[in-house]
């Protein structure tokens, strides 16, 4: 990759949902990118990697972390890519899985970085409005809505529709997994016809590094824009 000689400041990054094919990816992308300095992965298991920028917080709750706040200071951006399907879940087990936990990490965040950027992963079809038929889409809504109350610097809900995973990446869900194993011609042909409708896990995770380099427009990402983050470069 071709990055031009301007210099700018190194990124320290915090990244949840590691081991899931949307964290992974954003991971391998910020280990390799150029402007960031150092990698913190918060999670319940280790990831198995090594990288001299890479450091991992294995954490058994993520309700609490008011015991681990020195290991949360100093970072610049965090990329919360943790997630759980709905299916099968109560609206109070999805609410507690999805807005409780990543609201409990991006507070005590705020709290210790107050100039930091949030990227938090949402999903097409989210519902801002939060008063919507659709149960995973009005909790996904708030937990978009509660993030940019926070007060962080920059705050982003990125919104991917279909994601296609690159560098050998699984997808953890079964569904997902049987569906690119089998359909992904399918998607591929979607993409030829609808470039703006799908993207790949590349640029997803350029796409955050970058909104926390550069900025962006507005909070609430869509796959055309972040096909157009991921092409972003210093001028």
């Amino acid at each position: 990759m071709d990055w031009t000689s301007k210099a700018r400041p190194m990124k320290k990054v915090i990244i949840t949902g590691g081991t899931g094919m949307v964290g992974k990816g954003v991971l391998l992308e910020c280990l390799d990118h150029p402007f960031v300095a150092q990698v913190l992965s918060i999670g319940r298991t280790p990831l198995g990697i090594n990288h001299s920028k890479l450091k991992e917080l294995i954490i058994s709750s993520f309700d609490d972390y008011s015991n681990v706040n020195d290991q949360l200071a100093g970072y610049d951006a965090c990329y919360l890519c943790m997630g759980v399907s709905a299916a099968g879940l109560s609206e109070e087990e999805y609410f507690k899985l999805t807005h409780d936990y990543t609201l409990a990490l991006a507070a005590t965040l705020v709290s210790i970085n107050p100039e930091m950027t949030c990227t938090y992963v949402s999903g097409q079809g989210t519902d801002s409005t939060e008063k919507g038929r659709t149960m995973w889409a009005r909790v996904k809504g708030k937990t978009e809505n509660d993030i940019f109350k926070l007060g962080f610097k920059q705050a982003f809900a990125f919104r991917p529709g279909a994601i296609i995973p690159l560098r050998g990446i699984k997808p953890s869900s079964k569904m997902y997994r049987f569906l690119i194993t089998n359909l992904t011609w399918l998607i591929k042909l979607i993409k030829k016809l609808t470039p703006n409708a799908v993207v790949d896990t590349t640029q997803v995770g350029l796409a955050m590094i970058n909104a926390t380099l550069y900025g962006f427009g507005k909070n609430i990402i869509t796959p055309k824009d972040i096909i157009q983050l991921s092409n972003q470069r210093d001028a």
